[in-house]
């Protein structure tokens, strides 16, 4: 009797585990379904103007015309090739920069000063310079959403390195490991976990840095949607547009944290239990 009782556990965990999932999904709707039930009665009521700040079933009414037309499709579409582009090229840019300056005084010393000093230039003043080198196609647009994504990724990786407790490194000594093993067994695991919130920044900031990149003479991308709709004063498609970047940025975000949790399985957190 003691067999099905012990499998029966396992499946029991991962049942509730998948309630709890759902229950958390369920209780994240709250705040925004709330806020919309209340945007929607303040705007029939007349308690808040609607030409400025139209309900959600005029926002709603807009995407679905966009999805209807294939329109929202194109624009999204573009939209995610750019930042998964530039994420792409960001990340593994600054995780090889931030390993070598984490790792070596020298390439600290040398780059670490300067790359503090352009983490801090505004997005929008690269945009110029990208114009006049690169043009006004896909390349300049790719690059600095680059831009936005190496910054965050690099001072995290760097960081994590840096800050590896050296009994640690010390212990690896001891049991005379090799430079790769130590790397491996010993490092990789302690900055795993700093590295993986330093790519979910970078992310948020490639879908940050798409908008400003849309400026330069794009024909589609949600970026386009805005200026668009800026232009020609139609406050609705804006506020689609913005939704569309939240549901987007939300939806990239879960599957990046859903593919890289088997890479950080083996710690023992108390995030559940608390």
């Amino acid at each position: 009797m003691a067999a099905p009782a012990a499998e029966a556990s396992p499946k029991a965990s991962r049942r509730a585990a998948g309630l709890g999932r759902g229950w958390r999904l369920a209780l994240g709707l709250v705040l925004p379904l709330l806020l919309a039930i209340g945007w929607e009665a303040a705007v029939r009521y007349g308690v808040a103007p609607g030409r400025l700040l139209p309900p959600p079933s005029r926002i709603g009414a807009t995407l679905y015309g966009l999805a209807a037309s294939g329109e929202l499709a194109t624009h999204v579409g573009a939209t995610l090739l750019r930042v998964g582009l530039g994420f792409a090229f960001g990340a593994l840019a600054g995780i090889l920069v931030g390993a070598l300056t984490g790792t070596l005084p020298l390439a600290r010393d040398l780059l670490d000063p300067s790359l503090q000093a352009l983490r801090a230039v505004p997005s929008l003043a690269w945009v110029p310079l990208f114009i006049l080198w690169l043009g006004i196609l896909e390349t300049p647009k790719v690059t600095l959403i680059a831009v936005g994504v190496f910054f965050p990724v690099y001072v995290g990786v760097a960081g994590a390195i840096a800050s590896v407790d050296r009994k640690l490194v010390e212990v690896g000594r001891i049991f005379r490991l090799s430079r790769t093993a130590l790397a491996r067994r010993i490092l990789l695991p302690a900055v795993l976990p700093a590295t993986l919130v330093a790519l979910r920044t970078g992310l948020g900031l490639g879908f940050l840095f798409v908008v400003a990149a849309e400026l330069m003479g794009a024909s589609e991308g949600l970026g386009y949607l805005l200026v668009d709709g800026q232009q020609f004063s139609k406050p609705d498609q804006i506020l689609a547009a913005i939704i569309a970047f939240a549901v987007l940025g939300k939806l990239a975000d879960a599957l990046l944290v859903a593919l890289t949790r088997p890479l950080a399985r083996w710690q023992d957190t108390a995030r559940e239990t608390l």
